[in-house]
């Protein structure tokens, strides 16, 4: 449902005032800096976020319109010269400009684009670009807090990103909630997005798929039940694992998961929160699918289908451990009496690794509102991190973490990630056939 252009940019200033408070306890140091490949400097980031309503928005709709830098159409941008979408190694060596003028450039674009809307009263395509222009800067913010702590998890001292009592817990005291099934009967089930709400082409069309009976397990798995797997040599079992799954074990000469560190007084994990002791009632994070799948082979299971996991989620209220509470961490699964017994944790806390492949539902097409206008060329290219252009060699995610925004999670959301990732906050659940 499209929103007034009053309204709209209301919602743009809040996410946005959101994402500078997601800054706050950064150095400027902090901002400049590229850990891995993979990721992104913060100043790069903040950079992208304001290319995207420059370049979608204010160059088609801003009369006239004039660059902040001509230069930055380029800097910022996701895509290559082919217009393939791809991370850049490089971007850690953008030195200049400096982060006060990045944050200039935001302000700049914020009082460009609350101009263009108020000139502009009403525009079906203007309306969707922005609320697409907004939805990625939430994603980015997920991405801003995984790149950083990724980052400042190389550091020897060890440095929390935040202080404060927001980000303070306590190791959870209470007895580990025990694991359970629960059945389902499959049959023919709709899985996609159905309303006219917000949402990416690749989580469309709603389709019909077929289910065996199957169970799911009523929560994550814990840091204890991982540990379990890694001191009866999961590593080292190689009838666990996926013959890629092997390669990139030796290739990394990984034993745990990414940000477990072992020392003569136990296991600790890095957090956003700095080193803290192991909490083994929280669930496992930081896994990449070869892990995940090696777990579930250990334990008899093995992953969901991406179907499988919509189709109980579809039936739950969007509630969990988001990164609306400051926490940054999960939670460990909690028993609520007042409620009938159910799947727990199916939203936020940790991305959950499924079996599915990547790929198009059928019927897929890259969606176009109106291919007769040219203002759909702009909407393609857009969109271009979700449709077909990123279809392979990847792994469908679901449920949203504890570094994601309850704001854009919901049942039919599609993630995707290579199947050696381990820097962002994922997870599993187990199932298995019924």
């Amino acid at each position: 449902m499209l929103m007034n252009h009053s309204s709209l940019f209301s919602r743009y200033s809040k996410i946005r005032n959101r994402t500078l408070t997601l800054i706050q306890p950064l150095c400027n140091e902090d901002c400049c800096v590229q850990s891995l490949p993979e990721t992104s400097p913060v100043k790069w980031h903040l950079g992208h976020i304001a290319w995207f309503f420059e370049n979608f928005i204010l160059q088609h709709y801003e009369k006239p319109f004039k660059p902040f830098h001509e230069i930055f159409s380029s800097m910022f941008s996701s895509y290559n010269a082919i217009c393939q979408t791809k991370p850049d190694p490089k971007r850690g060596l953008f030195t200049r400009p400096p982060l006060t003028e990045i944050l200039h450039y935001c302000d700049n674009v914020n009082e460009r684009l609350n101009r263009t809307l108020t000139q502009i009263e009403e525009d079906e395509m203007l309306s969707m670009l922005t609320i697409l222009g907004m939805n990625h800067e939430l994603q980015h913010q997920e991405l801003i807090l995984t790149d950083i702590k990724c980052l400042l998890s190389q550091n020897p001292l060890n440095p929390s990103y935040q202080d404060g009592k927001s980000g303070q817990y306590e190791i959870s005291s209470e007895g580990l909630l025990p694991l359970e099934w629960h059945r389902f009967e499959g049959g023919i089930v709709e899985i996609g997005h159905q309303g006219n709400s917000f949402s990416y082409d690749n989580e469309s069309p709603r389709h019909k798929q077929y289910l065996q009976p199957y169970q799911l397990a009523s929560r994550l798995i814990t840091n204890g039940e991982y540990l379990q797997f890694i001191e009866t040599g999961g590593y080292e079992n190689t009838r666990l694992w996926l013959s890629d799954g092997m390669d990139w074990l030796k290739a990394h000469q990984r034993t745990h998961p990414f940000y477990w560190r072992e020392n003569k007084d136990g296991w600790k994990e890095f957090t956003l929160n700095g080193l803290l002791p192991l909490d083994l009632n929280l669930p496992v994070v930081h896994l990449s699918f070869f892990e995940a799948d090696a777990f579930a082979r250990w334990s008899d299971a093995r992953l969901p289908t991406e179907a499988e996991w919509e189709n109980v989620a579809s039936r739950q209220n969007i509630e969990g451990c988001f990164a609306e509470n400051n926490r940054f961490h999960c939670m460990p699964a909690t028993k609520d009496d007042s409620v009938p017994a159910r799947i727990l944790q199916l939203f936020g806390d940790a991305w959950e690794w499924t079996q599915s492949s990547y790929s198009a539902y059928p019927g897929y097409c890259p969606f176009q509102p109106d291919p007769d206008k040219p203002m759909s060329q702009v909407w393609d290219h857009a969109v271009g991190e979700y449709n077909s252009r990123s279809m392979v060699n990847k792994y469908v995610l679901r449920g949203g973490s504890c570094l994601s925004s309850q704001e854009w999670i919901r049942p039919s959301f599609r993630n995707f990630l290579p199947a050696e990732t381990c820097i962002h906050a994922t997870g599993l659940r187990l199932a298995r056939d019924s």
